[in-house]
């Protein structure tokens, strides 16, 4: 499975590395993306080369699209019109699409999460139409996750999904999660 993952500069570094690492080990192909240039900056000063930039980057290859939160890269997603097209488009061919922490809120900007239960950081739930306390959520092809506290958590159900059961009880054996 292809999966893309978008970063926007001022994202949440453990939100997206934790779900691009655990992704990999259980042998998802993750391509990372950023919006402007391929050097993003992380919301605490990482930066990171991203695979690719966004605009060369054929998304008809890709089953999934992950979004991490981060202040302010969930504000830098939702001001892009490209990834809200992405989330458009891909929720209309019913491709996964998964986003954590604030991220969510692009998801319901994107018009997305009109029938779905998301979860997201708290203190925004005013802002999603029908938010759940969760830690994780799998509403159909729409998966959330609360905050960078669920990560782990986040990143190990996409594997599950991704993949299957199996492989995501033996990434987080290796791990040593418990």
């Amino acid at each position: 499975m292809k999966v893309l993952v978008i970063l926007a500069d001022g994202f949440e570094e453990i939100e997206a590395f934790t779900v691009i690492d655990v992704l990999r080990r259980g042998g998802v192909d993750v391509v990372t993306a950023g919006i402007v240039s391929s050097v993003v900056e992380g919301a605490h000063k990482i930066k990171t080369i991203a695979d690719k930039r966004l605009h060369d980057i054929n998304t008809a290859h890709f089953k999934a699209l992950i979004l991490s939160g981060g202040d302010p890269g969930y504000k830098n997603l939702m001001n892009s019109q490209s990834v809200i097209n992405l989330v458009k488009e891909f929720n209309e061919k019913k491709k996964y699409i998964a986003a954590i922490c604030a991220a969510p809120l692009v998801l319901a900007k994107a018009g997305v999460l009109e029938d779905k239960i998301a979860t997201v950081y708290p203190g925004f739930e005013s802002m999603l139409p029908r938010p759940r306390d969760a830690k994780v959520i799998v509403d159909h092809n729409i998966i959330t996750a609360k905050s960078p506290a669920t990560a782990m958590l986040f990143a190990l159900k996409l594997l599950e999904i991704f993949t299957n059961k199996k492989t995501a009880r033996l990434i987080n054996d290796k791990l040593g999660m418990e």
